[in-house]
């Protein structure tokens, strides 16, 4: 036996409810807000990952890399922002408006540890407004992403905002975050101490516990800001008062791409049994990759959701029940004579518009019974050699259990009546 690949899944039939309810939740959110998707390719030349600016985890230590039979580096992409915004400058998606605004759905690759909630393959919903600073467009999007939590019926989920703030608030906040972080260097978990060395934001995000105990007492991002980054983040927080959207001010927030900068944020949900899998979706906003991409120096904000957190979040609460299937009729017949009359029924049946079902294999009376219950038959159209004979069929009601030989010319007005 063949196993699937170390961190994939297969998605069975029977799952596949909360995938469609996922699905239809997204398409209305995206059409409320006016967000149009945007596909590009699940693998990009490693250039548009792997960017001098780009030292995360992620892009160091986690992608799927190999080279093509071209001699090209190729990547999977681990995240659907880059992918977007090479799209976007490739195709110059900036000259037909000021403001694109696209999502993308789909699978996303990194090589990590898998725990509940990550997987190597997983999916992303994602949303990338492009082209303008804005800080109204930036409440716009976390109120989205609040009203497409909220569609879902997820309860006990809150709003996670900091800022980071601009170019002169990183510099001026690192500085003081490694001058604070030096005494404890030997202290540190040796990702930390990497960290440090490449881009120390992102020790606060640490889930090392003597790592966490070190950063309680840190400086904090929030009170290094510009004063136009503390303009922007005032702003984008009276915006959210308008619209009505409660959040919490998280002064240890990061986000783990380096290309963010000003106001970030996360859907954090306190759903017991999800662990690692409590942050739902993040994002924020970014002024440098659409120009590291070879476009105009252009602002964007994204946030992207992982599908597999939300669908996880969605069974804890018990928000889509599975669907019991169910079919208008099952036709049981005796013999390979009678399946060339039942065949006939079925096809004519099924161009009508009935959900109808036929056994396939040669099975007896008793086996096609069962299999028509566990399909939830309304009805069974039975034949046999009488039926056969004389053109009719026997319809049952399989909760009434009352059972009529009719015409076969009568049986669409029967059946309508009986499914009724």
């Amino acid at each position: 036996m063949i196993n699937k690949v170390k961190g994939t899944y297969d998605v069975l039939p029977n799952e596949l409810g909360k995938w469609y309810f996922l699905e239809q939740k997204i398409k209305e959110i995206t059409k409320k807000y006016h967000y149009y998707e945007l596909r590009t390719p699940i693998m990009e030349y490693s250039n548009v990952f792997h960017r001098e600016t780009e030292l995360s985890d992620m892009v160091t230590k986690e992608t799927y890399n190999f080279v093509d039979k071209g001699n090209r580096d190729v990547t999977l992409r681990p995240e659907g922002t880059a992918g977007i915004i090479r799209s976007y400058v490739e195709n110059k998606l900036y000259v037909a408006s000021d403001l694109l605004k696209v999502y993308y759905v789909g699978p996303m690759f990194r090589y990590e540890r898998p725990q509940k909630g990550r997987y190597r393959q997983f999916n992303q919903f994602g949303l990338e407004a492009i082209g303008s600073k804005s800080s109204l467009l930036d409440a716009e999007l976390i109120k989205l992403s609040n009203d497409f939590i909220e569609s879902l019926g997820l309860e006990n989920v809150t709003i996670q905002i900091n800022s980071i703030g601009d170019s002169e608030s990183r510099t001026n906040y690192l500085n003081a975050l490694v001058s604070y972080l030096t005494p404890f260097y030997e202290e540190l978990s040796n990702d930390s101490k990497e960290r440090f060395k490449n881009n120390p934001l992102r020790i606060l995000d640490s889930k090392d516990l003597n790592d966490q105990k070190i950063i309680e007492n840190a400086p904090k991002p929030i009170d290094y800001l510009s004063s136009y980054s503390k303009k922007y983040l005032d702003d984008v927080l009276k915006y959210l008062e308008i619209f009505n959207v409660k959040y919490n001010l998280n002064n240890k927030l990061v986000r783990g791409l380096d290309y963010y900068s000003e106001v970030v944020f996360e859907v954090l949900a306190d759903i017991k049994g999800l662990g690692n899998g409590n942050v739902l979706g993040g994002g924020g906003r970014y002024e440098n990759l659409v120009s590291e991409l070879g476009g105009p120096q252009t602002s964007a904000i994204g946030i992207a959701f992982g599908i597999e957190r939300l669908l996880l979040a969605i069974e804890h609460q018990e928000i889509v029940k599975e669907e019991v299937s169910e079919i208008d009729s099952f036709i049981i017949t005796f013999s390979e004579n009678e399946k060339l009359y039942g065949a006939k029924i079925f096809n004519l049946l099924r161009d009508k518009g009935f959900n109808v079902d036929i056994e396939f294999n040669n099975k007896n009376f008793k086996q096609q019974l069962k299999k028509a219950l566990a399909k939830n038959s309304k009805t069974l159209i039975i034949i046999g050699e009488n039926e056969l004979k004389n053109e009719t069929v026997t319809l049952k009601n399989t909760k009434t259990e009352i059972q009529t030989e009719i015409k076969l010319k009568d049986l669409i007005t029967n059946l309508e009546k009986e499914i009724k």
